[in-house]
């Protein structure tokens, strides 16, 4: 977006003045993952919405890099700071006075037969179910080998505690602290089949196995659509790697925020 563009030029200006070192970029630059995977990155500013923050923190939680959210987006879940209040939050994050937020990522694959077709760290969820037709599938699950249930249902979410605010909350699933390590099942409009959301140990594997004769579809936080065949399967997981957030807030940080964003939610209206 043209503003985020234009701040990050201010911001890195107001960072460089203080004597550090700044490198200014797009996310989707390869210049910039370049110089956080070579170790050259001790803090990653982003600035935008929580896409923004899901988009830096695949980049950033396999390396260890810390992310300070700057927010010009809407709801802002993840983001830490409000535009017209950078300037005073860096200056505080320069003197030290900040802490660090773990959050969990989860570690998906599918596979089909016994190839792995595609492997990913997210940090929201992974949501399997119907392609662009509206009927709804079929999905076996599978926990730790021993099989829970088919869906039957337009789809099924498998969230983290950070995803449990995005679009599992949306399917009506449980507000998990962020600091948890579980994951979550939510079925997304269940058709006389459970319907309720299912809270998972962090050593949990979840295994959904696709049945359907139309399309299906694996997204990942929310990234481009993967085509699924009858029998493709997904595989989930802790990862072993987390995202680091930048917090100047208090620890209980979470309700009061969480509670704000829902009385105030400046996404309704937006479209009109």
């Amino acid at each position: 977006m043209p503003a985020a563009a234009r701040l990050a030029t201010e911001v890195a200006g107001y960072l460089e003045n203080s004597g550090l070192h700044v490198v200014n970029g797009s996310l989707y630059e390869d210049r910039l993952h370049t110089q956080v995977t070579s170790g050259g990155v001790d803090l990653l500013i982003a600035l935008g919405g929580d896409g923004t923050m899901l988009r830096a923190g695949h980049l950033c939680g396999p390396e260890h890099v810390p992310i300070l959210g700057i927010n010009l987006g809407g709801l802002g879940f993840l983001i830490e700071v409000q535009h017209s209040e950078w300037k005073p939050s860096l200056d505080r994050v320069l003197e030290g006075d900040y802490w660090l937020e773990k959050r969990m990522m989860l570690h998906a694959e599918h596979f089909r037969d016994d190839e792995v077709l595609g492997a990913w760290d997210v940090l929201n969820e992974c949501v399997i179910g119907r392609g662009e037709m509206v009927r709804p599938v079929h999905l076996t699950a599978e926990i730790d080998g021993h099989t829970l249930t088919t869906y039957v249902a337009d789809g099924l979410i498998v969230a983290t505690a950070t995803g449990s605010t995005a679009y599992a909350l949306a399917a009506g699933g449980p507000i998990l602290p962020p600091e948890l390590r579980n994951l979550l099942l939510v079925p997304v409009a269940p058709h006389l089949s459970v319907d309720r959301a299912i809270v998972l140990h962090e050593g949990s594997e979840v295994r959904i196995t696709v049945r359907t004769e139309h399309q299906a579809s694996l997204s990942v936080d929310g990234q481009e659509p993967v085509a699924m065949l009858d029998l493709d399967g997904v595989r989930a997981r802790a990862s072993q790697h987390h995202v680091e957030f930048v917090r100047l807030q208090d620890s209980d940080y979470f309700y009061r925020n969480l509670t704000s964003r829902m009385n105030e939610n400046p996404s309704v209206g937006a479209g009109r």
